[in-house]
């Protein structure tokens, strides 16, 4: 697919104190990438560094697969800290005054961006009467004025109301979806991401300390019945046979999980007593992802 983003040790420092430490991130063609941290973990830190806002101490950035930095931040669109909205202007008028800023004469692009973003029948209307997430939304519209590949979106949805969350979900689905937009977001709201990232990195005191695909998160937050018996081989006919999993893993001798029949464990371990099965442990494993985000961010 290509890299949109990649990142070789990346460090940033302020007088003694490390923010970004060394990190390698890789952001492919089509990614939602999701970047995961703590308040002060280094995540605005990455991102700014990555367009330009500020430098790094150490360590390379290549924006689509080259070192020019300069050609490739043109293809970029950003939300880093919240872009100024003119409460008296409309969401039209905005767009305007940012294709101004941008060097754009032509404002052809207006309406098509705000049609993309939902905010084509405000009219008249001024941001200052849009709700939060008609404001957000017009941030995003505003980051896509100069039909960007990349989008670098911080903390998009802090401070929106579910419905406003939703809007937000779906507009960044869409331009991935439909638009073929490359997507580098941020956010606390750990089960909302986890809707549309499709790789994920996790980053910890400045230092990123996993990175990973959506499909390897499920498997590690797939949950099962894990069960510890006398004999394995006995067990597994009866799961097959009798209990009709289609879906167990024997781990080791003695411990077998079982990713299907979640639903009735009293019925697997009475099948499995009488057939002289010894079941010393039955337990329910795994994590919802919000906990395995969390876990491994090392919070409690």
């Amino acid at each position: 697919m290509g890299l949109v983003l990649q990142t070789d040790s990346l460090t940033k420092k302020y007088g003694k104190q490390i923010a970004v430490n060394k990190v390698n991130i890789n952001v492919e063609k089509g990614d939602i990438y999701g970047l995961i941290g703590k308040n002060g973990a280094g995540k605005t830190t990455i991102m700014k560094m990555v367009c330009g806002l500020i430098s790094q101490n150490q360590g390379d950035i290549k924006l689509f697969e080259s070192s020019n930095l300069k050609k490739g931040r043109k293809r970029i669109g950003t939300i880093i800290e919240q872009p100024a909205l003119y409460p008296n202007m409309t969401a039209k008028e905005n767009l305007i005054y940012y294709d101004k800023l941008l060097g754009i004469t032509d404002y052809g692009n207006v309406e098509e961006v705000l049609a993309l973003v939902g905010l084509e029948d405000t009219g008249k209307k001024k941001t200052k009467s849009f709700s939060m997430g008609m404001k957000q939304r017009l941030s995003i519209a505003i980051s896509l004025i100069g039909n960007p590949d990349f989008l670098i979106l911080d903390e998009p949805i802090n401070g929106l109301d579910p419905s406003g969350i939703k809007e937000i979900r779906e507009l960044l689905l869409k331009l991935n979806c439909e638009n073929g937009i490359t997507i580098f977001i941020s956010s606390h709201i750990l089960g909302e991401l986890a809707k549309i990232a499709t790789k994920y990195g996790i980053i910890k005191k400045g230092v990123l300390i996993d990175e990973f695909s959506a499909k390897e998160l499920e498997k590690r937050c797939k949950k099962c019945i894990s069960l510890v018996v006398n004999n394995s081989e006995k067990a597994v006919y009866i799961i097959k046979n009798t209990i009709k999993s289609a879906d167990y893993k024997v781990l080791e001798e003695g411990k077998i999980c079982i990713y299907d029949c979640l639903d009735i464990p009293e019925q697997i371990n009475k099948a499995l007593v009488e057939n002289n099965v010894l079941v010393s442990g039955l337990t329910l494993e795994g994590n919802d992802v919000e906990a395995y985000f969390i876990k491994m961010m090392g919070e409690d």
